[in-house]
């Protein structure tokens, strides 16, 4: 194995995670080798890959913008092509880009204890008919390709859908070419994907009807931030920014705790700020859950326009099952018929664990559902390995960013140790629970199929930054539950 087949941190993965994980490290440690490998020809991973109208952020961009890089766009709710360019840029200004390579996907790595050391094998996909592997070693290797499945998005099994004449297409694959102007579109779904593709279509489509078997809580904000603006006036860039995150930070947490301790004050207040969006709709059809807020992700809606749309009469709203699909449209369950050219199945993504990685420790192949998550970050009995997975209820950065200070954190102790690996050791006491504690439908289809978390810290995935940042940025990195070794005699850096 020659030498620029071995660096010190691999990561998977070149989207907004990725990215910002090797900005950290090259910023942290400027002489360690990094290499990024990415499965697809471009970065910017989720704002690459989907195209569909209107994709934007459902987190303002000050809490899902790197805490080292601040957002400087007029708007806090970004669109994803600008999103795309915020993190095409980050990788540009901190050389991180020559580091990635592209068109690689990384299917199993292997662990050598006696050389404290991954062997990664790739599969690569730019050279031609046939896919050829390739092999990278590295001290430390990170995943950072989220929890989606990116070749694939999730579609019930409709009824007849075979008859319908016209065009489906799922957003995870949306066709460039795709012409909707002047046709009937019907979506099917009722989360953020759908919410926001009805009033971008809208606009061009002769009508636009979004069809939810069930509600969700959909809520309006403001896309540009006046206080944040205003501040970029009186402050420095650096400080301004830190102040909007800081409030981003605490009403984002303000609002889900009280979605937690208060949830019937909650469900009044939103249909409160509801009822002034739409006077005399029919709120309690297509806006009232049956659970709780919270219990299921918040759908934000920028300056209301999914709400303006349906004022207007450009978006409608069916809420019911579907009977079946026809030659020109749905059929459902009340009898009602909802007449399409075009129907978009936004229902949903698949979860992939790890984006599907094999893992293999000294010889034996790893049952990701035997091990158990170590502060949101590592599992047990995997050494030197680390990976991002964000929050459910707040912005995916804010928990990259942690993660990342963490693992720089603990390459400190261990250099300043003489450690080699480090692996959290999983205590049978703990109770095991599932990775994420979310009753979103995509989670629960597969939920089975991912690690485990504990009942008790620090063996629990928190959703809650602030606490995070105690334990994260403030706590130990050589607490009971982690076993490091010494740096194998043998073991000499990539860097």
């Amino acid at each position: 194995m020659t030498l620029s087949d071995r660096v010190d941190v691999l990561i998977i993965g070149a989207g907004l995670s990725g990215v910002g994980a090797a900005c950290h490290v090259r910023e942290k440690f400027p002489d360690r080798s990094i290499a990024i490998l990415e499965s697809r020809p471009r970065i910017g991973g989720t704002w690459d890959l989907f195209k569909y109208p209107g994709i934007r952020s459902d987190s303002d961009m000050f809490t899902l913008g790197y805490k080292f890089r601040p957002w400087v766009g007029d708007n806090a709710i970004a669109d994803g092509s600008s999103i795309l360019e915020y993190v095409r840029a980050t990788a540009a200004d901190y050389g991180i880009d020559e580091t990635i390579r592209f068109n690689r996907r990384a299917v199993r790595a292997e662990w050598s204890s006696s050389e404290q050391l991954w062997r990664v094998h790739i599969e690569r996909t730019d050279v031609g008919a046939e896919t050829q592997t390739e092999t990278i070693a590295a001290n430390f290797l990170m995943s950072c390709s989220g929890y989606y499945r990116y070749d694939e998005g999730y579609t019930p099994d409709f009824p007849a859908i075979e008859r319908f004449a016209g065009t489906i297409v799922h957003p995870q694959h949306w066709p460039t070419d795709l012409d909707y102007t002047d046709k009937r579109v019907v979506i099917i779904g009722s989360g953020a994907t759908a919410v926001t593709l009805a009033p971008s279509m809208a606009p061009e489509a002769a009508h636009v009807t979004m069809l939810q078997r069930s509600p969700s809580y959909v809520i309006s904000i403001p896309k540009q931030d006046a206080i944040a603006n205003r501040l970029r006036k009186l402050l420095p860039a650096k400080w301004a920014y830190a102040a909007a995150r800081g409030k981003g930070i605490a009403v984002s947490t303000a609002i889900y705790q009280l979605c937690q301790r208060h949830p019937q004050f909650m469900k009044k207040q939103i249909r409160s700020w509801q009822e002034r969006q739409l006077p005399d709709f029919d709120i309690d059809t297509h806006f009232a859950p049956r659970y709780n807020p919270w219990d299921q992700r918040l759908c934000l809606v920028p300056d209301s326009d999914l709400f303006r749309a349906i004022r207007k009469g450009s978006v409608s709203m069916a809420t019911d099952r579907i009977a079946t699909f026809t030659e020109n449209g749905v059929e459902l369950e009340s009898g009602d018929h909802l007449d399409a050219d075009i129907i978009v199945t936004a229902t949903g993504l698949n979860l992939l664990a790890l984006g599907g990685l094999t893992f293999v420790v000294d010889g034996e192949e790893v049952d990701l559902t035997d091990t158990m998550t170590y502060k949101g970050m590592m599992l047990s009995g995997i050494p030197n390995f680390f990976y991002v997975v964000g929050y459910t209820n707040a912005s995916w950065t804010l928990k990259a960013d942690l993660v990342c200070e963490y693992m720089c954190r603990l390459l400190e102790h261990m250099d300043a140790n003489g450690y080699g690996e480090s692996v959290p050791v999983k205590d049978p006491s703990v109770q095991e629970e599932p990775f994420l504690d979310f009753a979103a439908g995509y989670v629960l289809r597969s939920v089975d199929s991912f690690p485990h978390q504990g009942s008790r810290a620090p063996w629990r995935l928190r959703m809650n930054y602030y606490r995070d940042v105690l334990t994260l940025r403030h706590g130990t990195v050589a607490d009971a539950p982690m076993r490091f070794r010494e740096r194998s005699a043998s073991l000499t850096s990539a860097g």
